[in-house]
């Protein structure tokens, strides 16, 4: 999973993100509210870690941003040192998915997160097939079964397609795509991306006639839809 973190203690962010990166997760760390909400126009990520005090804007009000901005806002959990019951009551109450009180165990931390980012994004069902709507997933074989027909997809195809389904609605920034499907490695340029697009879109099928739309959001990514039945119809008439 994709992780921000926004906390003013370089010491605190630099434990948070090796804990969440020895659970296989990436993070990116920010020291003030400002760039965090500046990123939040061309970044997603499948959650944000806020503490509370911080040098310009404070965490509970950019919890508020989120909740008022964006069209999916990702699940938050707050981590800070204020313990009190009003702040706590405040805090979940402003849309935190989890609040928890520094100091904390990081096996405690890891726990939460974990519980979170379950609720958030839990899988159909687990093992080596996976299924999302009329799509079944082939892990071991790397195929996509679609109207009775099994699809032979490269590894990247088939990382890329399957992280579109698991976040069916939701827009990808391209950078998230990106390091989701081909990691940190500088040498991958955005055209890469839009051909594998191209590719997974015409391989899959994932046009309106067939009830799915994979579009491109402009300067931030790209977004799987799934349109309703009338919807879909109604668009392959038309065209």
């Amino acid at each position: 999973m994709r992780i921000a973190i926004l906390d003013d203690d370089e010491a605190q962010i630099e434990a948070v993100a090796s804990l969440m990166a020895s659970a296989g997760h990436a993070c990116q760390s920010f020291a003030s509210s400002k760039p965090l909400l500046k990123a939040l126009r061309t970044e997603s990520y499948d959650l944000l870690i806020l503490d509370w005090n911080l040098p310009d804007i404070p965490g509970i009000e950019v919890l508020g941003w989120f909740r008022a901005n964006l069209q999916a806002a990702p699940p938050t959990l707050m981590l800070t040192g204020r313990w009190d019951e009003a702040d706590i009551v405040a805090g979940l109450n402003a849309g935190a998915d989890d609040y928890v009180v520094k100091p904390v165990q990081p096996s405690v931390l890891l726990a939460r997160v974990n519980a979170i980012l379950r609720r958030a994004y839990a899988a159909g069902e687990s093992g080596p097939v996976e299924r999302h709507g009329g799509y079944t997933f082939n892990h071991p074989a790397q195929t996509v079964t679609v109207r009775g027909e099994t699809i032979d997809l490269t590894a990247k195809e088939f990382q890329l397609s399957l992280l579109l389904f698991q976040n069916i609605h939701r827009a990808l920034s391209r950078d998230h795509i990106l390091e989701a499907v081909w990691g940190w490695s500088p040498e991958v340029q955005t055209r890469t991306l839009d051909m594998h697009i191209s590719r997974v879109r015409m391989k899959l099928g994932l046009r309106p006639e067939f009830g799915y739309r994979l579009a491109p959001v402009y300067s931030y990514g790209y977004r799987l839809e799934k349109l309703a039945e009338d919807a879909g119809a109604a668009e392959s008439h038309d065209g």
